[in-house]
């Protein structure tokens, strides 16, 4: 058995090493792609596609009572550890305005690129209650992760789905006039052209299977609105910083992950630029992968609290 994984959030259901019998008896299929590795640590091949989708599932049907989760070949997927991680870390921006982290369906979040598989929703209503609306242009992933809910009918309320028109776009079309979030996440697309991403795949692949394979692996595959974008994260982020000054009063914090350390200067002087009255940046380490959490703010702190939660027990 391998050490707790301590750079995960003390939240993180995902610290201990991975109960194989357990998750075999969720998904009994898993069972053909488990194996003890040349450490006497018992695991799976993480450079095999179906392996890594079965784990995901038994993940999240033991974790988070998540029935019939699936993905099709052709999208990325991702790792549940590090994605829970993204929603602890939110909570404990949330639980700084008040005294303990906030819980029940009054915490609205907005998933940006939320993809076929729909973790960040899945994972922040059944850790925390929160509701939330997830977003793609892909109609593709909003109709697989449409399937993912019909299969859970207990969150027909708690999470809502809508469609982007306009790749363009961000917040625009999705947060109406009358509409208020406690905050809003975002993994955006990381490479700048399709090209970049067939390396980074490629390279990814030969990292975990210690191979010289030149080709890709499904399991990173993944849509192009997954991937990459016109300029890459800086573009993308930097459009996302833009327009959320549209909907600075109707959003408590904005968040998104930045994977590019060399990003973040650039981002934080367009945020002055902007007026955001704090920004944070939050380091996530998930084994060697180290990520970070961009979050800003337009609301000033002595408002912060008043209409923006309203949890059952809480002082507000």
């Amino acid at each position: 058995m391998s050490a707790e994984k301590s750079s995960l959030h003390t939240r993180n259901l995902h610290r201990n090493p991975y109960d194989f019998d357990q998750l075999i008896s969720c998904v009994p299929e898993l069972k053909h792609y488990v194996f003890e590795n040349a450490y006497q640590t018992v695991t799976i091949n993480f450079s095999i596609p179906k392996a890594v989708k079965l784990l995901n599932k038994a993940l999240l049907l033991h974790f988070y009572n998540i029935k019939g989760w699936d993905i099709p070949d052709t999208n990325l997927c991702p790792p549940i550890p590090g994605r829970a991680d993204y929603v602890h870390y939110i909570a404990d921006l949330l639980g700084k305005q008040l005294d303990t982290i906030p819980v029940g369906n009054s915490v609205k979040g907005l998933d940006i690129g939320t993809g076929a598989n729909l973790v960040y929703p899945l994972i922040s209503q059944r850790s925390y209650g929160w509701t939330m609306l997830g977003t793609d242009i892909n109609q593709d992933s909003l109709k697989n992760a449409q399937n993912i809910l019909d299969q859970n009918e207990d969150l027909s309320t708690a999470i809502q789905l809508k469609s982007q028109p306009d790749a363009g776009h961000i917040f625009t079309n999705i947060i109406g006039s009358d509409d208020r979030f406690t905050f809003t996440m975002c993994n955006p697309p990381f490479h700048d052209s399709e090209e970049s991403a067939i390396k980074g795949n490629i390279r990814k692949t030969k990292n975990l299977s210690k191979s010289k394979k030149t080709k890709p692996l499904l399991n990173f595959g993944g849509q192009q609105s997954e991937l990459w974008c016109e300029g890459g994260e800086l573009a993308f982020i930097t459009k996302m910083i833009n327009e959320s000054v549209l909907f600075s009063s109707q959003v408590l914090w904005f968040t998104c992950l930045v994977s590019k350390k060399d990003n973040l200067n650039k981002l934080t002087n367009l945020l002055k630029n902007v007026k955001a009255v704090e920004v944070k940046t939050i380091d996530m380490a998930q084994g060697q992968k180290v990520s970070r959490m961009l979050a800003w703010t337009f609301i000033p702190q002595k408002n912060r609290k008043t209409g923006w939660f309203k949890v059952r027990g809480f002082k507000v």
